[in-house]
C-alpha cells in the first residue's frame, strides 16, 4: 500500500474561527488569516450560519478566489455524516471537535483524501496522558491537532475565551508525530507569548477577535496576525 501522506499545514498557520456573511470572511483573509472556520452541528453555542447559509458563503468568496480556504468546525462524530457536512459546505478542512472513534477518523481519511483533517484535544476535559493517548490513537488519520480549552461551568470545549495550561500545549507539540495549533483564549495581547511557549505549528481564535456584536473586528484581526507572524518568525530563527 502506498504510504499516506497528509495534506500540508501551511507555514505559521493562522484560522480564525466563527464568521456571519462573506465580508467578514474576506476581512478575515485580508488581515493575515490562512482559513476561516466555519462552526456547524455543536454540542455548545449555537452556529453563526445555517448549513446552507454556511454553503453560500463559502461559493461566493470561492468565485471571487479559489485560493481561499475554509474548514467545517463540528462535533459531528459519524464520518459518513462529517464528509457530507465537509462536501456539502464546500470546505477545504474539516476539524472533529468531539469524540469522534479512531475508526470512523480512519473511514474519515478514506473519504475526504484532498480535505486537512484536524482533530482537537480538549485541555482539562482529560488529563495530560489521557491527551496523549487520544492524540497516538487519533495520528494514523489526522492531518493536524488543535488544543483548546474546557469549561467545566458550561461544558463547552472550545469558544470559551479562556486560555488553559500552555506547559500542557507545549508537551503535546514535543510529542505529536503531527502538527500541532494552538486556541483557547488568544487574542492580540497574548498570541506572542503563547507562541513563544507552546512553539505551536499554528495557531486559532475565535471569540478574541470579535467586537462587542460579535463580528470579527479589523483592527484586531490584522494586530492578531501580524503579531502571530513575527512570534512565529522569531521561532525560525
Amino acid at each position: 500500500m502506498k504510504p499516506y501522506t497528509p495534506p500540508r499545514l501551511p507555514h505559521a498557520f493562522i484560522q480564525a474561527a466563527g464568521v456571519f456573511d462573506a465580508d467578514e470572511a474576506l476581512r478575515c483573509f485580508a488581515a493575515g488569516v490562512d482559513v476561516v472556520g466555519i462552526p456547524l452541528r455543536l454540542n455548545h453555542h449555537r452556529p453563526d450560519l445555517s448549513e446552507a447559509a454556511a454553503a453560500a458563503l463559502v461559493a461566493t468568496v470561492r468565485a471571487r478566489n479559489p485560493r481561499l480556504a475554509f474548514a467545517v468546525i463540528t462535533y459531528e462524530d459519524d464520518a459518513c455524516a462529517a464528509a457530507g457536512l465537509c462536501r456539502a459546505v464546500g470546505a477545504q478542512a474539516l476539524q472533529l471537535h468531539g469524540d469522534i472513534a479512531a475508526e470512523a477518523g480512519l473511514r474519515l481519511r478514506t473519504l475526504l483524501p484532498d480535505v486537512l483533517l484536524m482533530k482537537s484535544l480538549i485541555v482539562g476535559l482529560r488529563d495530560e496522558a489521557g491527551l496523549h493517548d487520544e492524540m497516538q490513537r487519533h495520528a494514523p488519520w489526522a492531518d493536524a491537532f488543535l488544543t483548546d480549552t474546557f469549561d467545566p461551568t458550561s461544558g463547552a470545549m472550545g469558544a470559551t475565551g479562556q486560555i488553559h495550561d500552555w506547559t500542557v500545549s507545549r508537551r503535546l507539540v514535543q510529542q505529536s508525530p503531527r502538527p500541532v495549533i494552538l486556541a483557547g483564549g488568544l487574542v492580540p495581547g497574548n498570541v506572542a507569548a503563547a507562541v513563544a511557549a507552546v512553539q505551536p505549528a499554528g495557531v486559532d481564535a475565535h471569540t478574541g477577535l470579535e467586537d462587542a456584536a460579535g463580528s470579527k473586528d479589523w483592527a484586531t484581526l490584522a494586530a492578531f496576525a501580524a503579531r502571530a507572524r513575527l512570534a512565529f518568525a522569531g521561532l525560525a530563527r
